[in-house]
Formats: C-alpha cells, sequence, structure tokens
C-alpha cells in the first residue's frame, strides 16, 4: 500500500529531497536522489552508473550489487517506478566514494532520519509532531495545518480500508483517487495540478485551500462509510463506492458554490513567490 503519509516517503537534506521506503523494517534511501545531492551532478542518474562500477570494480566492494535492492518509488511524472535503494549501512559504504564536503554533514544526517524512524514506531505521535513542524517551517498557517492534518489520517483510514478489501497495485490506488477527484472537484487529480500550475511531483493537497481540503475530505471519508456499508470486495465494488463517494461531496460543494456564488476550487497555492513569478513569466 502506498504511504498515506506524504512526510513519510521524502525527507530533506539542505532543502532538496530526498525519497525513502521503509521495507525490512528498516529506511532504505533512493540511491539516486543521494548521489545527486552529493555530487551535484547535471545527470544523476548517469553519475550513479559510473559510480557503481567504480566502487565495485576499482574499490573491490563485490558485494555493492547484492545490497542494492530496487524498489518503487514516487517519479517526476507522479508515477511509481523502480529505482535503486540502499538501506542506511549500504549508502554510507556509498558516500564514502563520492568526492563532496556535504559528505560528512550527509552522514550525521542519515543517521539522525534512521533514529527518527525507530522513535516513531515507539511513539507513534512523533511522526504527526513531525509533519506539523515540517509544514510550520514551509509557512503554512495552523488553521491549513490542522485541517491537513486531518485530511492525512482520512486518506489513512480510507487506504487501509482498500487494503482490506483488496486493492494491491498502486494503479488501482491511483485510479480510485481520481474517481473521487473527479466526482469531487470536476477534475481528476493532473488535470487539478495542471490547473494550479504545479508540477506533478507536488503533493495537490498541499497547495489546496482550506474549502478544498474540506471537501477532499468529505469525499474520501464517504467512500470509506459506502465501503463499509456495501462491505465491497475488489476493484470493481470499490470504485463505484469512490465514485458516490465522491458525488456526496461534488453535491455538498456545488450547493455551496450555488449559496455563495463563488467557485471552491482556486488556482492559488503554496509555491514560494519566487517560482510562482517564474512560472507566469514562463
Amino acid at each position: 500500500m502506498p504511504p498515506s503519509n506524504p512526510a513519510a516517503s521524502l525527507v530533506s537534506f539542505e532543502n532538496q529531497q530526498i525519497r525513502r521506503k521503509w521495507h525490512n523494517n528498516e529506511w532504505w534511501f533512493s540511491v539516486i536522489d543521494v548521489v545527486g545531492v552529493l555530487s551535484e551532478s547535471p545527470n544523476a542518474r548517469r553519475y550513479w552508473s559510473d559510480l557503481k562500477r567504480k566502487i565495485e570494480e576499482i574499490e573491490g566492494f563485490s558485494e555493492l550489487y547484492e545490497k542494492i535492492v530496487q524498489l518503487k518509488m514516487p517519479a517526476e511524472d507522479g508515477k511509481l517506478r523502480v529505482t535503486d535503494c540502499a538501506s542506511a549501512e549500504t549508502m554510507l559504504r556509498i558516500i564514502q566514494s563520492v568526492p563532496s564536503p556535504k559528505a560528512e554533514p550527509f552522514k550525521l544526517w542519515l543517521a539522525r532520519v534512521g533514529y527518527e524512524r525507530i522513535q516513531e514506531i515507539e511513539n507513534p505521535e512523533l511522526a504527526t509532531q513531525r509533519t506539523r513542524a515540517l509544514y510550520k517551517a514551509k509557512g503554512y498557517p495552523d488553521s491549513w495545518i490542522e485541517k491537513r492534518m486531518r485530511g492525512i489520517a482520512v486518506r489513512e483510514k480510507l487506504t487501509n480500508e482498500w487494503d482490506q478489501r483488496g486493492i494491491q497495485s498502486s494503479r488501482e490506488y491511483a485510479i480510485l483517487t481520481a474517481e473521487i477527484s473527479q466526482a469531487t472537484f470536476g477534475m481528476k487529480p493532473k488535470h487539478y495540478k495542471n490547473f494550479k500550475g504545479i508540477d506533478r511531483q507536488h503533493n495537490l493537497r498541499d497547495h489546496m485551500n482550506d474549502l478544498e481540503l474540506i471537501f477532499a475530505m468529505l469525499g474520501e471519508a464517504s467512500t470509506t462509510k459506502i465501503a463499509q456499508t456495501r462491505d465491497t470486495r475488489g476493484f470493481g465494488e470499490n470504485r463505484i463506492a469512490a465514485i458516490d463517494g465522491g458525488k456526496v461531496a461534488g453535491k455538498a460543494r456545488k450547493d455551496l458554490e450555488r449559496q455563495t456564488g463563488r467557485k471552491v476550487i482556486s488556482k492559488e497555492n503554496f509555491l514560494p513567490a519566487t517560482k510562482r513569478l517564474q512560472r507566469e513569466a514562463g
């Protein structure tokens, strides 16, 4: 099941995002992301390909290929794609072969984020606290953060429900999510992102306003309730429930728009002002 908490699969080192995934009871990190940050290479994929050969053939670390695992992680186009991943232990070995002044600070960072996950397992509230702090540091207001955190909980409940009802592949999760969005807002997520002018790799909900978050929650909460009431099984039945759940939120949205004379869906987002200006200029 895809992670429902966006902060769980992305961490930041010097304002650059590193993808990670909880696998076999430990964090695994995207090697290309790490190598890209440390080497500052314009082609991190090519750099990693060359470095991999160097580590094995020249430096004699013959176990490298055995220690690298390919896991599915979100790519720039928003889809889950297979990429080379390494545990913290293997990543420390790889870092030794990258000539970079950032190597030592990165080692400390790697130790810290690994320890944080252990803390979160022992005390799940820490994960929520850290997510709140991350949004706060990015400049989001407290009222928005409360709705976003509630939305994460609603989403997690829905994905857990889907998991129990036979939804397995990332493609099925994406289709069901798109159906709820279409019925709620009249747009699927990729079109919604285009409407707001944000890149595919950005999380759409991190750029929703208060009302958009509320109706997104209503669509997903309604879908969860409908799935439970109908005891849906498999993709087909859950797709119908997703559409019907989205329709509940869509009707409420249209009712509010009629009463206020204003659209709920907005082009406003939380991209930094410099990025917005660059987009408008382009």
